[in-house]
C-alpha cells in the first residue's frame, strides 16, 4: 500500500503545485513591482522550494553534445546500439571528421564500457564521468531501465540476468574492450569476466577497472553494510518490496521503489541536505543565480530515482551483502560456480576513495585476492586520498588524479593492431 499512497499523494498535490506555479510566475513578472522587493523575492523562493520538494524528478537528459581535444571542439552524438527489456547500450559517438582534424590519423583510443550502477539512480549520474573520458576514449555505457516502466510480460530480471546482459554486451562490443564497473556492478562484472575466462571466450576484455565496489563487504563495513547484516533477509522481503500501481507501465510488477532508496541516501546525510536547501533558499532571495543553478543541477540528478525489480534487489542483498557468496567462492551462475581465479588474461585495476562511506577501504581491493592468477604486472590497486564515494568517479580529483591513472592503465593494455582490425570490420559500432 505504500507505493499506492505515494502515487495518491503525488496526485493530490498536483492542483496545489499548479497554484504555486502560477503564483511564482506572477511574483517573478518584471511587470509586478513586488518582484523587486525583499518580500517578493522571499515569496518567490518559498514557491520554488515547495515545488522542488513535492515534484517527481524525471530521468535527466545526457546533454553531451561536444567534447574538446586540445583546442579543437569535437561533436558528440548519443546513439543507442542495443536494446533489451531492462537496459539500453548507449554509445557517445564522436565525429570522425572532428577527430581527424584534432589528431590526424594513427592514434586509436581505447573502447571503454562504463557499467553504470543499478542502485536507485539513473545512469546519467555518470554524466561527468562520461564527459571527462570522451576526449581520450570511445565511450559506451549501460543505461538501465526503471522497473516501473517495464511491462510485466517482459519477464523477470535478477542478478544472473544482469550478468547475462553484461556478457551479451561484451560480445556485441567485441574483444579487447576495457570495462569500468562503478560501485554496485563490481561483483557482476567480476562474475561475467570469470565465466568468459573459464569458457575461454574469444570476446575477453583487455582490462577491467572496479571502482568503489562491494566485492567483499566484510572488509571495513560501512553503515549500509551493517544495516544489511543486522536485518534478516525476510525483513527486507517484507518491508522493502511493493507492487507498482496503475498508471505506470509496469503495473503489478513487484519492485524495490526508488523513493525508498532515496530516503535512505538522504537519511545518511540529512544535516548536509537540510543545510544545502537552507542555503538554496537564501541564494534565491539574494539573487545568487550561479549558486542556485548549481544546486538545481545537482538535485535534479540526485532526486531522480528508479525502481529495481524484486528479484534483483533481494538476490543482491542476500548474495552480495549478507552471504558474501562471490568473495567466499560460493556464487553460482546458472548452475556454474563462478571462479575468479580462472581469469588470467584480463588486466585488473581497483580504485577506492579514502573517505568512502558506502564501500569501505578493502571491499574493492578484495578483487585482487580473488583473481590470484592474473600476473602481477597486470594488476593495479589505487586509493584516492581525500575523496568519498562519489569523488571516486566524479569531480576535480577524479579528473586530475584518478582518471590519468586509469587512462595509463588501459592504454598499457591496448593492442593497436587488433584494435584497428576490429574497427575496420565493425564500423557500425563507431560511425553512422
Amino acid at each position: 500500500m505504500l507505493y499506492h499512497a505515494y502515487e495518491l499523494n503525488h496526485a493530490a498535490l498536483a492542483p496545489l503545485r499548479e497554484m504555486v506555479e502560477i503564483n511564482k510566475r506572477l511574483l517573478k513578472s518584471p511587470y509586478n513591482p513586488a518582484s523587486y522587493t525583499w518580500f517578493g523575492r522571499t515569496a518567490t523562493a518559498a514557491c520554488e522550494m515547495f515545488e522542488s520538494v513535492t515534484r517527481r524528478y524525471a530521468k535527466p537528459e545526457w546533454n553531451l553534445f561536444e567534447t574538446r581535444i586540445g583546442d579543437t571542439p569535437v561533436a558528440v552524438k548519443e546513439r543507442c546500439i542495443m536494446v533489451k527489456p531492462f537496459c539500453r547500450l548507449l554509445h557517445f559517438e564522436r565525429s570522425k571528421v572532428d577527430l581527424h582534424e584534432a589528431r590526424g590519423e594513427g592514434e586509436v583510443d581505447p573502447r571503454v564500457l562504463l557499467v553504470a550502477p543499478l542502485s536507485g539512480h539513473y545512469a546519467t549520474l555518470l554524466r561527468r564521468t562520461v564527459d571527462a573520458m570522451l576526449p581520450d576514449h570511445e565511450v559506451y555505457i549501460t543505461d538501465w531501465a526503471d522497473a516501473r516502466d517495464v511491462p510485466l510480460p517482459r519477464g523477470r530480471f535478477d542478478l544472473n540476468d544482469y550478468i547475462d546482459y553484461l556478457m551479451d554486451i561484451i560480445e556485441v562490443l567485441g574483444p579487447d574492450l576495457h570495462i569500468i564497473a562503478i560501485c554496485q556492478p563490481g561483483p557482476a562484472v567480476l562474475a561475467a569476466v570469470s565465466v568468459l575466462s573459464e569458457t575461454q571466450s574469444e570476446y575477453l576484455p583487455a582490462s577491467m577497472t572496479i571502482m568503489g565496489s562491494p566485492i567483499d563487504t566484510r572488509k571495513s563495513p560501512t553503515v549500509p553494510n551493517q544495516v544489511a547484516m543486522e536485518r534478516s533477509f525476510d525483513w527486507f522481503k517484507d518491508n522493502m518490496i511493493y507492487t507498482v500501481p496503475w498508471p505506470n507501465k509496469g503495473v503489478m510488477r513487484r519492485v524495490y521503489p526508488g523513493f525508498l532508496q532515496l530516503g535512505g541516501f538522504i537519511t545518511m546525510n540529512q544535516d548536509r541536505h537540510m543545510l544545502a536547501h537552507q542555503k538554496y533558499f537564501e541564494q534565491m532571495v539574494g539573487g545568487d543565480c550561479d549558486s542556485v543553478q548549481k544546486h538545481r543541477e545537482f538535485y535534479d540528478e540526485y532526486l531522480a530515482v528508479l525502481d529495481l525489480t524484486e528479484e534483483f534487489y533481494l538476490q543482491t542483498i542476500r548474495d552480495v551483502f549478507q552471504e558474501h557468496k562471490l568473495a567466499k567462492g560460493e556464487f553460482y551462475h546458472h548452475g556454474q560456480r563462478v571462479q575468479p581465479d580462472k581469469i588470467t588474461q584480463v588486466a585488473l585495476m581497483t580504485v577506492e576513495g579514502e573517505n568512502d562511506d558506502i564501500s569501505g577501504i578493502g571491499q574493492t581491493q578484495a578483487a585482487h585476492d580473488l583473481c590470484v592468477n592474473i600476473p602481477s604486472n597486470m594488476q593495479v590497486d589505487y586509493i584516492q586520498e581525500g575523496v568519498g564515494h562519489y569523488g571516486v568517479f566524479s569531480g576535480k580529483r577524479f579528473r586530475s588524479e584518478v582518471l590519468p591513472k586509469m587512462r595509463d592503465f588501459m592504454r598499457s593494455h591496448v593492442d593497436e593492431k587488433k584494435e584497428k582490425a576490429f574497427r575496420k570490420d565493425n564500423q557500425h559500432l563507431f560511425f553512422s
